[in-house]
């Protein structure tokens, strides 16, 4: 979203600037067409707990962006009251006692460069300018979170404006539930967090990037090896394939193998990602670069340069897997050769999480994850590319165990996104502290 210097202020639908300030707040740059009443700019915990109390005394529902990195934009509906948070963006860090208090408007970047200052960590969004707020409580996959845990589980309290106008603390030993909810329910959640308290990290000694790059010819081959090698790899290196139409390298249609690693060491890096170098596909490469060390905001910023360009119409969806790869190769090849223009891309993700979670709203991965992101520029709209996103996923929907809230796309396709027992509890929940539904529920979802 582009963040203002300027004091926030409430705009009624039909002032001038509205539609500015609306889409202002979405980084995707698609126009959804729906229109809330009034926007609010909240400034302070004050602004935030004045607005709730309007809203709930009018009966308007209510909307929240921290960062407005929601592919479907979730938080832009039709009527209503939408609070934007961007200007609660404050750090504070204790390095004493290992923690940080952030605003939900604090970018992943931000907070990132701030810990480094202090050779402390956190399991930020792998995007610089991603809001800290909507990515914690959709469960936080962020850098390094195979071994670090997701970005959630290090959340150790929150600050919340409630429905009824009140502003409480949850931890683990006051209002758990509200904590229990915040740890994964998403845009699903039934309150406004105005702060954050996390757990810190020490900060990886190393860390690196390995790549490899091969003609999209070599699919079916690299996606075998992919699928084989990947239980084994160690919790510390993201292995990941990106299909691409502008690979670097050879800027043409291709997959990037990619391996972001962070380790003590960078000799227990090396050994962490030679299964690369050693693969019996190696000699279908293009090229492969060996191990470097890259700082994490340069893979942030890279990141965004490369893949999530700004002034891009998005369409993303996913799905989680257990399915061995075998049958799952049609359907990624006929991904691949529909695949609209750059920016437009495909991941996988080699995940293999941990046998058991803390008991927590977020409850479902699986051994693999497919995402893909339709992104579409200049003013040609094509139908197929707008809903290649959609439509694959729907394709594969019998391989898939559900989706992740990070990629939502529950207006278009409703899928399972919790378990049954956990969404159980949040239902009950929300019922308990927003029994007239003030804030607004999942765009869709599957009971």
């Amino acid at each position: 979203m582009k963040r203002s210097a300027g004091s926030g202020r409430t705009i009624t639908k039909g002032d001038a600037g509205f539609d500015a300030a609306l889409l202002g707040t979405s980084f995707n740059a698609q126009d959804p067409g729906r229109r809330p009443a009034l926007i609010v700019q909240a400034n302070n915990d004050a602004d935030v707990l004045s607005a709730v109390r309007q809203a709930r005394d009018l009966g308007l529902k209510i909307g929240i962006c921290s960062g407005g990195h929601s592919w479907a934009q979730n938080h832009i509906r039709d009527g209503g009251m939408l609070i934007d948070l961007s200007r609660l963006n404050s750090i504070s860090i204790n390095a004493a006692e290992g923690i940080a208090t952030i605003g939900p408007g604090c970018l992943a970047g931000e907070l990132n460069a701030a810990l480094a200052k202090q050779h402390l960590f956190f399991p930020v969004a792998h995007a610089y300018t991603v809001g800290m707020g909507g990515f914690l409580l959709q469960g936080g996959f962020g850098w390094n979170s195979r071994a670090s845990g997701l970005a959630c589980q290090s959340v150790i309290g929150i600050d919340v404006v409630l429905a009824d106008g009140t502003l409480v603390h949850a931890s683990e030993t006051e209002n758990p539930e509200l904590l229990w909810a915040a740890r994964g329910s998403g845009p699903g959640f039934f309150g406004v967090v105005v702060r954050f308290y996390l757990k810190l990290h020490a900060r990886p000694k190393f860390v690196g990037l390995k790549i490899q790059v091969f003609r999209i010819q070599h699919l079916e081959a690299v996606m075998a090896w992919a699928d084989r090698v990947g239980p084994s790899v160690p919790a510390f290196v993201e292995f990941q394939l990106v299909f691409d139409r502008r690979a670097m390298g050879i800027f043409s249609h291709g997959i990037q193998v990619l391996a972001p690693v962070m380790a003590n060491s960078w000799r227990e890096a090396k050994a962490a990602v030679d299964f690369i170098d050693k693969s019996p596909i190696r000699n279908l490469a293009s090229f492969t670069l060996p191990l470097l060390p890259v700082s994490l905001e340069m893979m942030m910023k890279g990141g965004e340069s490369t893949l999530f360009l700004p002034n891009t119409r998005w369409t993303a969806d996913s799905m989680w897997m257990n399915t061995p790869i075998d049958p799952l190769l049609p359907a990624l090849r006929r991904i691949a050769d529909t695949q609209p223009a750059a920016p437009s891309h495909a991941l996988w993700l080699n995940w293999n999480g941990p046998a058991t979670r803390p008991d927590m709203a977020f409850s479902l991965e699986g051994r693999t994850y497919l995402a893909l992101y339709g992104g579409l520029r200049g003013s040609t709209t094509n139908t197929a590319d707008e809903s290649w996103a959609t439509d694959h996923m729907k394709a594969m929907q019998a391989h898939s165990i559900g989706i992740q809230l990070a990629d939502e796309n529950l207006g278009r396709r409703p899928a399972h996104f919790m378990a049954p027992a956990n969404l159980a509890r949040l239902d009950a929940l929300r019922t308990r502290f927003d029994p007239d539904g003030l804030f607004n529920p999942y765009m869709g979802r599957i009971a």
